[in-house]
């Protein structure tokens, strides 16, 4: 339902002395969604949805990433990787972003952004390589590797400026580009993100700010955060179009997505996109998020479930059936296999390599530090 925000509170004083009083400014915040927890339809859908089979790769991406995160955490169980964030529950916010931007576009993501990883073009291989402590994995190197996106941020919301920064060159370059920065609900709370909406609001720069809200900050509760009656509004001040999304929607969220990215890019100035979703899994691997919430409220979630809800919907279509199912899922555990060993059994970087993506050119303090390093282990300079 449209929340309407009135910034003209009544005044007890000022209606005592008889001072006037009139609604200076009024905004709304709408909420997007085709599909219900069922996967029918509650609205028309939009044109390039009305063809059930141009969904089926956003469903293929989404099991994709499940798949691949099921088996990060077993690997960060057994020992062979660090601690690694889930996205279990997200998978359609994070795929359907990926998927509407374009190839030129910039993605400055957090740590739980995989599915949107992935659908850019990086590899997992690469993603495992970071979690398991190896920088290169943040290098993009594969053939369709989106080079100049961000590598992951687990800093809390201090890629905001940068995504800022992006976006102004795209501006001054003039080219129809957007940088596409994404953060979770906790990350609304942090000072950097004002910062980033106040000046992408008086510059007005092609970047577009998406708040995947999973409902929990680690171990703090939504309605523990802000006040806010939503984070969307957050963008009001900064004089910037906010609207919310079922995040839960793949196709809620790629129709939301790709209108605030055309609107960027013509020159609409920035957008806020507040993603409705829920963190099913714990908040990494190193928490234990039975200890601040209960089993009901994650089994409520659960059924608002991304993946089957977007299946049924395909299904009811006839544009999936069992038989898919079973193929694509032995298909992806077969390339999720390859790349678990293709990271296993890549050599560890060398101590070297800790100078490595650091600056564009080293400085020669740090220079020194390295040659030192390379000589004690016999490496060449």
């Amino acid at each position: 339902m449209p929340r309407s925000v009135e910034l003209a509170p009544r005044s007890r004083r000022a209606l005592k002395a008889g001072a006037s009083r009139e609604c200076v400014a009024r905004f709304e915040v709408h909420c997007t969604r085709f599909l219900d927890a069922d996967g029918r339809p509650v609205a028309e859908l939009p044109e390039p949805a009305r063809d059930a089979r141009s969904l089926v790769p956003l469903y293929r991406a989404m099991l994709l990433t499940r798949q691949f995160d099921q088996r990060a955490v077993t690997l960060q169980r057994t020992g062979r990787l660090g601690t690694y964030p889930s996205s279990y529950g997200q998978e359609a916010a994070e795929v359907a972003i990926g998927a509407a931007m374009a190839r030129d576009d910039v993605l400055l993501g957090t740590y739980r952004e995989t599915g949107a990883m992935l659908v850019r073009g990086v590899e997992m291989h690469e993603i495992l390589a970071y979690w398991g402590g190896d920088e290169r994995g943040m290098a993009y190197a594969g053939p369709n590797a989106p080079r100049q996106d961000f590598p992951i941020s687990v800093p809390i919301a201090t890629h905001a400026p940068h995504a800022v920064g992006v976006a102004y060159a795209f501006k001054l370059r003039k080219e129809p580009r957007v940088a596409v920065c994404v953060v979770g609900d906790g990350g609304t709370s942090k000072g950097d993100f004002y910062e980033a909406l106040n000046a992408a609001g008086v510059w007005q720069l092609p970047v577009l700010f998406v708040v995947v809200n999973n409902q929990w900050a680690i171990s703090v509760p939504r309605d523990l955060q802000s006040r806010a009656p939503t984070l969307a509004q957050k963008a009001i001040g900064a004089g910037i179009d906010g609207e919310q999304v079922d995040g839960n929607d793949a196709i809620a969220v790629y129709h939301t997505v790709s209108q605030a990215l055309l609107s960027c890019r013509r020159g609409g100035g920035p957008r806020l996109i507040e993603a409705l979703t829920y963190r099913l899994s714990d908040h990494t691997t190193a928490d234990d998020a039975r200890r601040y919430r209960s089993e009901l409220e994650v089994e409520r979630a659960r059924s608002l479930d991304p993946v089957p809800r977007l299946r049924a919907y395909l299904e009811r279509e006839g544009a999936w059936s069992d038989a898919d199912e079973q193929a694509l899922l032995a298909e992806q555990a077969r390339l999720v296999d390859e790349a678990v060993e293709k990271y296993l059994s890549a050599p560890p970087p060398k101590p070297g390599a800790m100078f490595e993506h650091l600056f564009a050119t080293l400085p020669p303090a740090l220079e020194a530090q390295r040659e030192a390093v390379e000589a004690e282990e016999g490496e060449p300079s």
